[in-house]
Order: structure tokens, then sequence, then C-alpha cells
């Protein structure tokens, strides 16, 4: 019996060393962001980059604009700065992407609610995401990766659908907001040297709205089916990763 469980805690133990060193092995890419990068959790994206170990930190419903709110309901960025610090021995990539929930509904809103321009709050969340971007790049290097495209249609029905009721901007609305806002962010990452992935053009169909090949099969979910964000995001990761 002894000896049984000798051998049985020598075999967990060669195994856990094993599981360490491969994934010791690999380059480390932190994500971070939104319910978006929980692509990366994808098998197929796996697949395309053997080498590469994908940590995700993904908060459901996190915001540009409430980046610098220390009490913001998600918390997202003691999220994200906690996944920098447990992380911070390695030479690393990060990979940031947020911004939906923001020119979806959060910039609307808040123009709304405030009495102010909805280019004012676009500003803001600009301006927010450069400051959170600086702070990275500090110590890693950063790839950003465009916001994705805008899929609730105006009368959709959905647990986000609903939530965001109370913005009246139409989708062909929130679709030019969130391009003229990926183009900002296109523009600094440029000047500043940061890798910026844009999927916009890939992902506009002929009426200026997100390609119906996009859209998930579940009418209610607002994320871009997987597989063809997937089929997206490869060719522009191995552009940028140069693992």
């Amino acid at each position: 019996m002894v000896t049984s469980i000798a051998i049985i805690v020598r075999s967990f133990a060669r195994k856990t060393r094993e599981y360490l060193k491969r994934i010791l092995s690999k380059n480390v890419v932190l994500v971070l962001g939104d319910s978006h990068v929980l692509v990366f959790d994808q098998p197929t994206l796996k697949r395309s980059f053997p080498g590469t170990c994908f940590v995700i930190h993904s908060v459901g419903g996190a915001t540009i604009s409430g980046l610098e709110n220390p009490n913001s309901k998600t918390n997202s960025r003691a999220v994200f700065e906690q996944a920098l610090k447990t992380y911070r021995c390695r030479k690393r990539k990060v990979i940031v992407m947020l911004g939906e929930v923001d020119t979806g509904f959060v910039i609307w809103y808040r123009a709304a609610k405030y009495k102010k321009s909805v280019d004012e709050m676009l500003n803001k969340a600009v301006s927010n995401y450069k400051g959170f971007i600086r702070s990275i790049k500090i110590n890693d290097e950063v790839i950003v990766i465009s916001t994705p495209l805008p899929t609730i249609h105006d009368n959709d029905v959905g647990e986000v659908a609903n939530l965001r009721k109370e913005v009246t901007a139409t989708l062909l609305e929130r679709t030019a907001l969130t391009t003229k806002f990926n183009a900002l962010m296109k523009s600094f990452c440029e000047r500043h040297g940061v890798s910026f992935i844009s999927l916009d053009e890939d992902s506009l169909g002929e009426d200026g709205l997100v390609s119906s090949e996009l859209l998930n099969q579940d009418s209610t979910d607002h994320h871009y089916s997987p597989s063809k964000y997937v089929k997206l995001l490869v060719p522009k990761l191995n552009e940028v990763l140069k693992l």
C-alpha cells in the first residue's frame, strides 16, 4: 500500500515538473481586456501559436471610461495591474483590447447624462486609454487590438441589448463612433511605437455595418463568431508577435 502511494506521488511530481517545464519554455503573452479577449482561449487560435502561452485576464463589462475610477463596478484597473505585477519577472508582450462597451454604450450614456457632446466623452475615453497603454509600455511591449464593431441592432433583444436600451444611438452611429475611436488609437500607437492590429476594414460589410459573416450564431450574443474572429486575428497576430 505504502509502495503504491509512493509511486503515485512520484508520478504526480514528475508530471507536474513536466507541465511546468512546458509552460516555462513557452513565450508568455499577457492578454488584458473585456469579455471579447476570451477569443484567445479558442483551441484553433492556440494551435496557431504552439510555442506561446496566452495568459488571459478578461473582465466582463470593463470600460476604458472607468479605468481611472477606483470605484468602478468591475474594478478592472486593479485586476489588470495585479496581472501585470504577477508576471513582472518575465520579459513579455502584452495584448490589450478594450472599448466595445464604451463606444457601444458608455460614451453615449454619459454624453446624455452630463449634457456633454459625444465627441467630448469620446476624447475622454481616448485619453484614458492612452494613459493606460503608456503605463504598460514602460516595462513591456504592447500590442493593441482594435475595438470590435457593434453587433447589437436597433431592435435586438437579449441581456446585453436590454441593458443598453437607455442609449438611442443607432447601429450605424455606434459603428461610426467605433471606427473613429479605432482610428484615433491607431494614430496614437503609430506615433509611440506601439503595435496596433486594425480589423475594421476586414470587419465592415458593404452596408457600412459589421459584416454578417462575423455575427454570432446566437443572435442574443453580442460577441463575434469565435471561429470567424480567430480567422481574422491569426494572420495579424503572426505579423506582430514574431515569436
